[in-house]
């Protein structure tokens, strides 16, 4: 994994990745979205979910679906989906861009592997994803890693 030191900005200097012209505005930390949780406030939930010896990773339509069902479960809010579908082996690509972040998939049908990416912020629950995931594709084993994103210290 590669590791991003981060980059300290104060009120004097302007966001690293902002334009010249664009100017960061003051946050309302009381409608940011981000959650305490056991005394550690932080950004959001990075659920990273493999499934292993999984059925259907070439079906476009169950991969819309469980993703579609993912949001509902989590409570959170689909703004777009956005799947691509490689050729020959079958494998699938893609994004479920949430106001609450998203959902990503990438799939290698010929391994029988998908790996999942669910990130959400505020009141989602991100964990019911799973729930989902095994009864959609059917997987012989998953591996789930959790990553709070965005910790304050």
């Amino acid at each position: 994994m590669h590791v991003v030191s981060p980059v300290e900005v104060n009120e004097n200097t302007s966001h690293p990745a902002t334009a010249p012209h664009c100017e960061v505005l003051a946050t309302d930390f009381n409608k940011d979205h981000f959650i305490t949780r056991g005394g550690v406030t932080f950004a959001g939930t990075h659920l990273l979910v493999d499934l292993w010896g999984a059925k259907k990773l070439d079906c476009l339509k169950t991969i819309e679906k469980a993703m579609r069902e993912c949001v509902d479960a989590c409570s959170a809010t689909l703004l777009h989906i956005h799947l691509h579908h490689f050729t020959p082996n079958g494998g699938v690509s893609g994004v479920a861009v949430l106001a609450e972040s998203h959902i990503s998939v990438h799939t290698w049908p010929e391994r029988d592997y998908a790996a999942f990416d669910v990130f959400m912020c505020g009141d989602s629950m991100p964990e019911n994803a799973i729930a989902i995931f095994k009864r959609a594709f059917s997987p012989k084993k998953i591996e789930v890693c959790e990553e709070l994103r965005g910790q304050v210290k």
